[in-house]
């Protein structure tokens, strides 16, 4: 008898084996499930009380989200939005240029951009569209929240028939970083639209050059070296 008592499995070891087995089986099927499924952007109330005016001039992007990424690439993310009346259309239009530094480029080489949005409804001036043709389906930009003068916090999302949402998310500032509360509290309003905040990283603004002179000339340039198909911060195009 001693020399069989050795071979019972006991209970509490059977359920010790398929517990570990469960939490082996969640991990893996975790690890290979797509971070964004939905192809559906979320429902966004257009900010109210909004001073379109107020929110132009430089910003940097301090922390940033991009549901087709899984780390961040990019660094020294710098934002100049200017603004104008259409004539034609007496719709408003919001001009931006950018400049933007991947983290592994050896060279720091800093490249360049631009993006144009109308704003269809102009009682309602936190709602943009992108006018560029780059883009396929529909593509609205919303500015979730702002004080103007020191943080302000955009969401972007592109939708496509039969494909994944490509949904993204910047915290702006108006200098090279916010206090950790400020982040939180603006952190704490992206859940909501479906943001996952694992994948919010921040942007480091350290040893970046002065964008000043050639984002007031950008014109869609995106620097002199081939990116080699790399992904282009602001104009990424979902399949």
């Amino acid at each position: 008898m001693s020399g069989s008592s050795s071979r019972v499995f006991r209970p509490n070891m059977l359920f010790l084996v398929v517990s570990v087995l469960s939490c082996v089986l969640m991990n893996t099927e975790a690890a290979f499930k797509p971070r964004e499924e939905k192809t559906k952007c979320p429902a966004v109330k257009a900010l109210r009380n909004f001073d379109l005016e107020k929110l132009m001039g430089s910003w940097y992007v301090v922390q940033y989200y991009a549901s087709s990424e899984e780390d961040l690439s990019y660094k020294c993310m710098r934002l100049e939005f200017s603004m104008s009346t259409n004539e034609m259309s007496e719709h408003m239009h919001v001009y931006l240029n950018f400049s933007y530094v991947f983290s592994d480029d050896p060279d720091k080489e800093r490249l360049l951009g631009n993006i144009t949005w109308i704003i269809p409804d102009n009682s309602h001036p936190a709602h943009w569209i992108h006018m560029e043709d780059i883009y396929e389906g529909v593509y609205n930009t919303y500015v979730l929240d702002s004080d103007y003068t020191s943080w302000s916090l955009l969401l972007h999302c592109a939708e496509k028939s039969a494909s994944p949402r490509y949904l993204s998310s910047f915290i702006m500032s108006r200098t090279i970083k916010l206090p950790a509360n400020v982040i939180s509290f603006l952190r704490e309003k992206l859940p909501r639209y479906e943001i996952d905040l694992e994948y919010m990283f921040p942007m480091s603004q350290h040893h970046c050059s002065s964008p000043q002179n050639e984002l007031h000339y950008a014109s869609g340039h995106t620097g002199s070296k081939r990116q080699n198909g790399r992904r282009h911060p602001m104009k990424n195009v979902h399949h």
